[in-house]
C-alpha cells in the first residue's frame, strides 16, 4: 500500500475522501446530488464500469456514499466522506435580516477601514470586484426597498389629504413590503449566502469563537481515526472555496491530537481547489487563519496541493497563499504545491462561453465532472487509480497513459 515512504506514485485500489464544503446550505443530499449528475456527465468521456451508492447519513456530523470504479485493467473503491455544516449554514441565513445585515455592514466597514479590501484588490483585482459587487447589492437591496417606500409616501400625500405621518407610516410599510418582495432576487443572486459567510468567517480568522470550531474538531478527528485503520491507500482531503479555510485548519488540528499523522499509514494529500483562502488571510487580523497556513506549509508528511484557474473570479488565480497573505514559513517551507488548471480546457467551447455569465456555476466546475477529457478531472481524482500528486505534478503525461477505453498505461 502507497504510504508516506516513498511510493507515492503506485496506483491506487482504495481511496478515502474527506469532502469539506464551502458555504452552502444545500447539504449532504444536495452535494451527492450534484455529484451523481455530474459524474455521468464525466462517464461521456471515460466508458469505465462505475456504480455509486446512495447517500448515507452517518451523524449529525458526516454522512458518506461509495463509489466504484473500473477500467479495464485497474479498479478503485472510494468512499466519500461529507463533512456536514448544512445545520450551522441554514441556521445562520435563517436569522432574522435585522441581526444579519448590521453584522454584514460591519464586516463591509471592517474590510474597508483595515484596508483589507484594498490587499484583496492587490492579490486579485476579480476577486475584489466580485466580493465588491455582493457588498453593493446588498446596500441596493436596501436603496431600492427604500425608494419604492418613498415612491409610495409620495404618492399617498398627493391623493390623500391627510397628516404628513400617515405618508411617513405609510412609506415604511411600503418600504418593508418591497425588502420583502425583492428577497427572492436577493437569494437568486447570492446576496444573503455571501453577506452571512464573510462576517462569521472574519470571526473564525481572528481566532474568536465560531460556528465552525465543531465541524473543524469532528473532522479532525475523523481524520486521525481514518488514518489509524490504515484501510485505503490514499485519503484527500478536498477543502472547495470556502472549505479552503476550514479544511487547512482540520489538517493542522488533526497534527495537534496526532504529530505523526501522514508519518504512519496512508499518504495524506489536501486539495483545495478554488480557495478563496486568500480573501480572509490578507486581513491582518486573521491570526488563526496565520497559524493554520503556517503550520500546514511546513508539514512534510502533508502535501496540500492548491488548484487555481483564471476563468474562476471566485478564486485567487496564480497567487502563492502563504507568503501571498504575509505569513513567512522559513527555509522549511515544503507545501503547497500550486497547480493552475484550465477550466476552458476542460469545457465544451459554448458551454465555457456559458459559464463565464454564472460565477457559481464556474465556481463550481474544481468538482464537478468535465465535458471533455484534461489534466484536471475531479472524478478522476476521485475515482481513478493514479494518486492525485501524480495529476498535480505532470498531469498531461498522465492523461496520455489513458486509452480511449480507459486502460491506463503509466507513461
Amino acid at each position: 500500500m502507497p504510504t508516506n515512504n516513498g511510493s507515492a506514485d503506485a496506483l491506487i485500489r482504495r481511496r478515502h475522501i474527506v469532502y469539506v464544503e464551502g458555504y452552502d446550505p444545500q447539504g449532504a443530499e444536495g452535494y451527492h446530488n450534484l455529484f451523481s449528475r455530474s459524474f455521468r456527465r464525466f462517464l461521456k468521456n471515460w466508458p469505465l464500469q462505475t456504480s455509486i451508492s446512495d447517500v448515507q447519513i452517518d451523524s449529525d456530523d458526516f454522512a458518506h456514499w461509495i463509489i466504484d470504479a473500473k477500467g479495464p485493467n485497474w479498479q478503485v473503491a472510494t468512499r466519500y466522506d461529507f463533512l456536514r455544516q448544512e445545520q450551522m449554514i441554514r441556521a445562520n441565513m435563517a436569522e432574522p435580516l435585522w441581526r444579519q445585515v448590521p453584522r454584514a455592514l460591519a464586516w463591509m466597514l471592517n474590510y474597508l477601514f483595515t484596508g483589507t479590501l484594498f490587499r484583496v484588490y492587490q492579490a486579485s483585482y476579480q476577486y475584489g470586484l466580485a466580493l465588491t459587487a455582493f457588498q453593493l447589492m446588498l446596500i441596493w437591496w436596501f436603496a431600492l426597498a427604500g425608494l419604492g417606500g418613498g415612491l409610495i409616501a409620495w404618492l399617498a400625500m398627493r391623493l390623500v389629504d391627510g397628516p404628513l405621518a400617515f405618508a411617513v407610516i405609510v412609506g415604511i410599510v411600503a418600504a418593508v413590503i418591497c425588502f420583502r418582495l425583492l428577497r427572492p432576487l436577493a437569494d437568486k443572486l447570492f446576496v444573503v449566502q455571501i453577506n452571512s459567510h464573510w462576517p462569521y468567517l472574519l470571526e473564525y480568522a481572528r481566532g474568536e469563537p465560531s460556528c465552525w470550531d465543531r465541524c473543524i474538531e469532528v473532522g479532525a478527528h475523523r481524520l486521525v481515526d481514518i488514518a489509524k485503520e490504515n484501510a485505503a491507500d490514499e485519503i484527500v482531503v478536498v477543502g472547495h472555496s470556502g472549505g479552503g479555510v476550514t479544511a487547512p485548519a482540520l489538517l493542522a488540528r488533526a497534527l495537534e491530537l496526532d504529530p505523526e499523522l501522514g508519518r504512519h499509514g496512508p499518504r495524506i494529500v489536501l486539495l483545495t481547489p478554488g480557495s478563496l483562502m486568500p480573501g480572509i488571510g490578507l486581513h491582518r487580523g486573521a491570526a488563526r487563519v496565520h497559524r493554520d497556513i503556517a503550520r500546514i506549509a511546513v508539514e512534510p508528511s502533508i502535501l496540500w496541493i492548491d488548484v487555481q484557474a483564471r476563468a474562476d473570479i471566485l478564486n485567487f488565480y496564480n497567487f502563492d497563499p502563504v507568503s501571498g497573505i504575509g505569513v513567512d514559513a522559513g527555509l522549511a517551507r515544503c507545501n503547497p504545491l500550486v497547480w493552475i488548471v484550465r477550466l476552458r480546457d476542460m469545457l465544451a467551447p459554448e458551454f465555457f462561453k456559458k459559464l463565464t455569465r454564472s460565477w457559481f456555476r464556474m465556481h463550481y466546475q474544481f468538482i464537478m465532472g468535465n465535458d471533455m477529457r484534461a489534466p484536471y478531472e475531479y472524478m478522476m481524482l476521485v475515482c481513478g487509480p493514479v494518486p492525485v500528486e501524480q495529476w498535480a505534478r505532470r498531469g498531461r503525461d498522465i492523461l496520455a497513459g489513458f486509452a480511449a477505453d480507459g486502460t491506463y498505461r503509466p507513461t
